[in-house]
């Protein structure tokens, strides 16, 4: 996760920077004659606000092969994607906590935008042939995704809660303590189920008032609900088109799983992962595990 901020490197002071409103940017194009301005003294204002010059430093092969440098911009690029995403799936449950199901489908739409432009971005490794991934690959180390707190946040936020998924970071104090925060919330597949439960539908009590700790572990009676919110498949119905938001993150979810064990298999085969798994088995279990399970396992029974 990038935390380094332009200000921390750059040569402006807050004071140089300042703020500009309507006024000014029409000054500025009367005085350039509607032309971009081309001349600064110091960093652009552009390579300033959004750390250009810091984010362009963090690409550091350990190798000469090609492959190496789209294998970190691909990795560095979902990093990215994960706090967009999060950020996103965090507002659309804080919504639903607070009864608001057109705002919560809004942010869910918005997630779904990032998730498409997360999973694409396995093009950029996708391809990768293990000749490629071989000449680079001992220079990482133990070095494997499994690692990145990122991620890890998202399954958290989605519901796949585990204890134990903290202890890699319990060197990390500020991601520790952010991690065990989102283990302790109410995720947003829990949201939407107290929501459901605020609007009269029969729900077990396990479901809207339980240890957020633990992982979500699927119930007949979840699904008989969601079996009820189908029933009226109507536009006007604001709780099935909740329910088919969440699929839509849900599906989503499932393809960037399925496209990393693609990406995987096509580099490196079945040989053991870095960060100590078995590889391929691994991922093909976790890609097997449905993300707001009755949502799925209900299509069978309508």
């Amino acid at each position: 996760m990038l935390t380094t901020t332009s200000a921390q490197q750059c040569p402006y002071t807050p004071a140089d920077v300042g703020a500009t409103d309507e006024r000014d940017r029409a000054r500025r194009a009367r005085d350039n004659a509607g032309q971009p301005t081309l001349a600064f003294d110091r960093n652009t204002p552009y390579v300033d606000y959004a750390g250009i010059d810091t984010l362009l430093r963090l690409q550091n092969p350990r190798t000469g092969e090609p492959a190496e440098t789209a294998f970190i911009i691909g990795t560095q690029v979902m990093e990215l994607l994960f706090v967009l995403i999060q950020e996103r799936w965090e507002i659309a449950r804080d919504a639903l906590e607070d009864d608001d199901v057109p705002g919560a489908l809004a942010w869910l739409r918005r997630a779904a935008a990032a998730q498409d432009v997360l999973n694409d971005s396995w093009k950029l490794l996708g391809d990768m042939g293990p000749t490629e991934f071989n000449r680079f690959r001992d220079s990482f180390g133990e070095a494997s995704g499994f690692q990145s707190f990122g991620y890890r946040k998202l399954e958290f936020v989605l519901g796949n809660k585990s204890a134990p998924m903290i202890r890699p970071h319990k060197g990390m104090a500020g991601v520790a303590d952010d991690l065990r925060a989102l283990l302790g919330r109410p995720s947003l597949y829990d949201a939407a189920l107290r929501l459901l439960h605020r609007r009269g539908l029969p729900l077990p009590g396990a479901a809207v008032d339980r240890d957020w700790t633990l992982e979500y572990t699927p119930d007949p009676g979840v699904e008989a609900a969601w079996g009820l919110v189908y029933a009226d498949d109507r536009p006007g119905n604001d709780l099935y088109l909740l329910a088919e938001a969440l699929m839509d993150v849900a599906e989503r979810v499932t393809r960037w799983r399925h496209l990393h064990l693609m990406a995987v298999k096509r580099a490196m085969g079945g040989k053991p992962g870095s960060g100590g798994s078995n590889g391929l088995t691994w991922l093909a279990r976790n890609v097997e595990k449905d993300v707001f399970p009755e949502l799925w396992s209900l299509r069978s029974a309508l």
